[in-house]
């Protein structure tokens, strides 16, 4: 009885918001209100997601991330209902959309993508390794770093899918792929990457809560960050020096470079989690995994005949999955940008102006492994990257009946976006360093691109 009457008792929205710390967290989905304070450290997604929109109606991202069998968990937590509760109508058509995506069975329609994508990075993988064991020419490994450089991006495409939704038949096989496709074969932490990634979408492009724009001192987006903010995420002060200044007044000439080598980022970023006291699901297989990696991979490079064939090797196959790195970066970094953390009765409008979708021929889905469906992907990740071209059209009407940005833009365009990003930021980064008067060489490389 005690439960019911708590079930049935009226909570207002600013009494909501109190509720917003680690150790007191309540958050509201679909007019109830629920408090999931033990739950957090259990989520399947982690604690970020419901730290980050703590005290806060949550339902558009709970519709985007769960599935239906999700709902009968809820009533547990149940402490009351919203008593001032409303809807915008872009979120009643983005429910609908949901629902009807859902009838059509599109959620759980995976087509063939996985399989053909585990088979091609057998083939990439044997013949690297081929090349390297069985040839003499340098050229042919070369090649073969390139190769391997490819199987990364490839193996990225899986790790990032099972993350999101099921991609093989059961959880274990699920499991089993992010296992090896993501620790095995790339050396990146699956954990990490789930953790770091939802979070991401979760506030999509929040600089203090998108970890995707916090890349001080190396790289500014905005003059927001010039403020000296602090990331959520990383749990410290972005700040911005002397050293970064000196980073950002030519990150539009380092960006491509820098993207070269970015993987060490992550292989920085997966040991670090991986080693320290946060709760990390499956540590031990993620362990063993990243250690399977840092077996096989150095023993490979050591069959190579000499020093500068393997420096070769390594350097272009990190070179190659550069390209998944700026993929990454080409969706976002020049798109619309805030300060705070997400807002759970805007998040629809937020996924939106924060993303960039690039335009391309179905033959290339393969080569963009479904981010160039970017609107719809962080409207509906859990669908499956086969579904994503056919959705695009329901996306697009929803976007303009609404007026919200629906921003696309060929590979080229959006390289071209992100580079005039970059520069605007980096000549105002140069503006605050009062830098000494510019000759003729300077300004017309500046000033003209």
């Amino acid at each position: 009885m005690a439960a019911e009457e708590e079930g049935r008792r009226l909570i207002t929205s600013e009494e909501l918001r109190r509720h917003n710390t680690a150790s007191d967290l309540w958050i509201s989905i679909q007019g109830k209100v629920y408090d999931v304070t033990g739950w957090a450290k259990d989520h399947p997604g982690g604690d970020l997601p419901l730290l980050n929109l703590a005290g806060q109606d949550v339902t558009d991202a709970f519709v985007a991330y769960h599935p239906g069998s999700a709902w009968r968990h809820l009533d547990r937590f149940l402490v009351g209902h919203l008593a001032d509760y409303r809807v915008s109508e872009a979120s009643k058509d983005y429910r609908r959309l949901v629902a009807e995506f859902s009838r059509q069975g599109l959620f759980d329609s995976k087509g063939h993508v996985t399989c053909a994508t585990l088979c091609l990075i057998f083939v990439l993988f044997s013949t690297a390794v081929y090349g390297v064991l069985c040839t003499r020419s340098a050229w042919v490994h070369l090649l073969s770093g390139g190769l391997m450089g490819f199987l990364w991006i490839q193996s990225g495409w899986i790790g990032h899918d099972s993350g999101h939704y099921t991609v093989m038949r059961t959880p274990a096989l699920n499991r089993l792929a992010q296992f090896v496709s993501g620790n095995c074969l790339t050396g990146i932490s699956i954990a990490w990457w789930k953790r770091n990634h939802n979070a991401h979408h979760i506030a999509c492009n929040s600089l203090e809560f998108d970890p995707d724009l916090q890349h001080m001192p190396l790289f500014a987006v905005s003059s927001k960050l010039f403020h000296s903010l602090r990331s959520y995420f990383y749990e410290r002060k972005m700040d911005f020096d002397a050293v970064s200044r000196l980073f950002v007044s030519y990150q539009h000439w380092t960006f491509y470079p820098v993207m070269c080598f970015a993987r060490i980022n992550l292989f920085t970023q997966s040991i670090l989690l991986l080693l320290s006291k946060k709760k990390v699901p499956n540590r031990g297989q993620e362990l063993l995994g990243v250690a399977i990696f840092w077996l096989w991979y150095p023993l490979l490079v050591s069959c190579l005949p000499n020093w500068g064939e393997r420096v070769m090797f390594v350097v272009s196959s990190f070179a190659v999955t550069g390209i998944q790195h700026v993929q990454f970066c080409l969706n976002h970094f020049s798109s619309s940008v805030f300060v705070g953390p997400p807002r759970g009765n805007d998040w629809f409008e937020k996924q939106t102006m924060g993303t960039l979708g690039i335009s391309c021929s179905p033959w290339l889905d393969w080569f963009h492994g479904g981010l160039q469906f970017q609107v719809e992907h962080h409207l509906f990740p859990r669908l499956p990257r086969c579904q994503l071209r056919k959705v695009a059209p329901f996306v697009r009407e929803l976007c303009k009946k609404h007026n919200l940005p629906y921003s696309t833009a060929s590979f080229w365009e959006a390289n071209a976006m992100t580079i005039g990003t970059l520069r605007t930021a980096a000549l105002q980064a140069r503006e605050l360093a009062n830098p000494v008067p510019k000759n003729l060489v300077w300004e017309a490389v500046n000033t003209h691109g």
